[in-house]
């Protein structure tokens, strides 16, 4: 693509995105222009950045390509798969549900006419340390890892690795301090997302978390959807659940049918632009 390169900011609980179409137009972006872009001081800034691509699959819509600010790529993200779907849902009003394609996998979602929002089938949760990744052999369920206050994770795979740890009083962890700490432990060749939890009842939970790539971000889909596998795999939580981010409520459903796991909550378009020429040079 020649020329100023458009471009959508996203959000779903100020979990932001930069949405790029390459449907049509192939884009060629670096880990050195993806964290320029990324930067909230000198490019536009973002969670994750999204390049909406082209997909050979004949049951998905799009291919789905998710990079983090430090300019590595993802495999997954439930926030940013929710806003693509708002996107491609908007195009096509007779739809009432897209497929879109990741590494992760094809994923389904829907509107939540309700909810004024989307929801996405995230597809069954990876338990086994080798799928996470984890570096050697554990119980998924607890894990012996300590680090400073926060001990024992439950981890799960998402398409994307989490270790999940249970507390008393989120406020009381240095998630800022600790996260980056955990995220490449050398328990996670590939790193991996961190989120802590306070259990408040069977059907709410409060959560942080530590992106892997991003750092402190007010939500995480995926992040959300692995709380809730581990909430109830330790017996702690009901398989229909509200999680609260620091930016605002998700719907987290394990479903008992078929092992999905359903996220749903609000999605927002907040701006349209050019990224200038000389930027993606």
């Amino acid at each position: 693509m020649t020329g100023a390169l458009p471009f959508r900011k996203m959000h779903g609980l100020g979990n932001d995105f930069v949405v790029i179409d390459a449907r049509r137009d192939p884009v060629a972006l670096d880990p050195g222009i993806i964290a320029c872009l990324g930067d909230r001081r000198y490019g536009v800034g973002f969670d994750q950045l999204v390049v909406l691509e082209p997909t050979q699959h004949q049951a998905a819509s799009v291919f789905m390509r998710i990079f983090n600010p430090d300019g590595s790529e993802a495999g997954a993200c439930g926030n940013a798969t929710r806003c693509v779907a708002s996107v491609l849902l908007d195009e096509k009003p007779d739809l009432s549900a897209v497929r879109i394609q990741t590494h992760a996998g094809l994923l389904e979602a829907f509107r939540d006419v309700s909810a004024g929002g989307v929801v996405v089938d995230m597809g069954a949760p990876f338990l086994d340390w080798q799928s996470i990744p984890v570096s050697e052999a554990v119980d998924t369920l607890e894990v012996a890892l300590s680090v400073g206050d926060l001990s024992r994770p439950s981890l799960v795979s998402m398409g994307n690795p989490h270790a999940v740890f249970f507390v008393s009083r989120l406020d009381d962890v240095p998630l800022a301090v600790l996260g980056p700490r955990i995220e490449n432990h050398p328990l996670f060749p590939d790193r991996t997302n961190v989120e802590i939890v306070e259990v408040c009842s069977r059907d709410h939970l409060k959560m942080r978390v530590w992106e892997r790539g991003a750092g402190l971000t007010p939500a995480c889909g995926s992040g959300a959807c692995a709380v809730l596998v581990a909430a109830v795999r330790r017996g702690l939580a009901d398989r229909r659940v509200c999680v609260v981010c620091d930016g605002g409520e998700l719907t987290v459903e394990w479903r008992e049918s078929d092992g999905h796991v359903l996220m749903g909550g609000p999605v927002a378009s907040v701006y349209t632009g050019l990224l200038d020429e000389a930027f993606t040079r």
